[in-house]
């Protein structure tokens, strides 16, 4: 039987919920038979109560207050052109049982923990896929220790903030595991829901069922900042004088 595969992503407010829900099933190959984008109603719309999440930085910042405006434009502008609709948390779920009975997927997404607690908060029900597997799990066992993944980061300075203990890593998000496979020339990564899951997650996804034994990613160790701390992965080479 042909197996597939159901990569979610998620766009939340400030209050933890999903304002944009994107998702798509693909097979193994990564051709895709299904997607969806919404606009959560519920939330999105509620925009008083539910505001886009958001954090410090100024409008360059995707993240940030000063950025709101221009992303709530452009989720406007996808409503008008036809990249998102305006549905209910009930519509989303009608949409995931007819996916779950018509192809039985497994589930996955990068940081599927994050997803799941987002999507429970709302109300949008993934309980009903059993199988399952985070991708940022098993994409960074894949290729992060890896040598040649080490120096695409140090190329292309794909490095981590220094936090407040010293600690800097290099970068083990979607769209620095999508360049490694795809180029480094790729787009940065839209942070919408659909796009996210179809055009950075998709292809890590295929790449790494592609030879990669399920026993493997399906069961591979969780994120640990401590395995990608500068320190321990690249060495300073000495100049003589």
């Amino acid at each position: 039987m042909k197996k597939f595969f159901l990569i979610v992503d998620t766009e939340t407010t400030q209050t933890d919920r999903v304002a944009d829900f994107g998702a798509v099933v693909c097979d193994k190959q990564g051709n895709i038979h299904h997607e969806i984008g919404i606009l959560v109603g519920d939330f999105y719309s509620a925009r008083d109560l539910h505001p886009l999440f958001h954090i410090y930085g100024d409008a360059n910042d995707v993240f940030s207050k000063a950025s709101l405006p221009t992303r709530y434009a452009n989720y406007e502008a996808m409503l008008q052109n036809g990249k998102r609709y305006l549905a209910s948390i009930g519509a989303v779920n009608r949409w995931l049982a007819k996916v779950n009975a018509k192809y039985n997927p497994v589930l996955t997404a990068y940081n599927l923990p994050f997803d799941l607690g987002k999507c429970d908060n709302s109300g949008i029900i993934l309980d009903g896929f059993d199988k399952r597997f985070c991708l940022w799990a098993a994409a960074q066992e894949k290729w992060g220790q890896t040598r040649a993944y080490r120096q695409f980061c140090l190329d292309n300075h794909f490095f981590g903030n220094r936090t407040k203990t010293g600690h800097m890593g290099y970068q083990t998000k979607a769209d620095t595991m999508a360049k490694f496979l795809l180029g480094a020339q790729l787009p940065e990564e839209p942070h919408t829901a659909l796009e996210d899951a179809k055009d950075y997650e998709r292809p890590i996804l295929t790449a790494l069922v592609k030879n990669t034994s399920p026993s493997v990613y399906m069961h591979a160790q969780a994120y640990n900042y401590r395995k990608y701390a500068l320190r321990d992965a690249y060495k300073a080479r000495s100049q003589n004088r």
